[in-house]
């Protein structure tokens, strides 16, 4: 059996793409629903929001798809491992690189021999 997966992002970024993602269905919230939260907190209405409010569809799009390009880069590392019966036969992290196709059909058929002669 063949099984890859993917690195897992440091806690760090991990955390900040779930803050991210929070913020950004608060934020789409409050302009759907028309709410301006800042006179509560005794703030000046930013310019932004006014606009967001006047513009919903548009500044919705905009956070919904600014905010999941962040949060996808944040999660990516673009590390993987590959196992093939439980052993590991590729790991980006110690190469550095992405093998290529005949590379790994190379170590499976290695795998495999070593396998039967076992």
């Amino acid at each position: 059996m063949i099984v890859g997966d993917n690195y897992p992002p440091p806690v760090f970024r991990a955390t900040f793409a779930q803050v991210l993602g929070i913020i950004k269905f608060i934020l789409i919230g409050l302009i759907v629903a028309g709410y301006n939260p800042f006179p509560v907190l005794n703030l000046q209405t930013p310019a932004v929001f006014s606009w967001a409010t006047e513009n919903k569809l548009y500044a919705c799009l905009m956070i919904f798809f600014i905010s999941n390009a962040i949060e996808g880069q944040l999660l990516s590392t673009g590390a993987f491992e590959i196992l093939f019966n439980d052993v590991p036969i590729w790991s980006k992290l110690e190469t550095g690189r992405i093998p290529s196709p005949s590379e790994m059909f190379q170590m499976i058929e290695n795998n495999l021999r070593y396998a039967k002669t076992t």
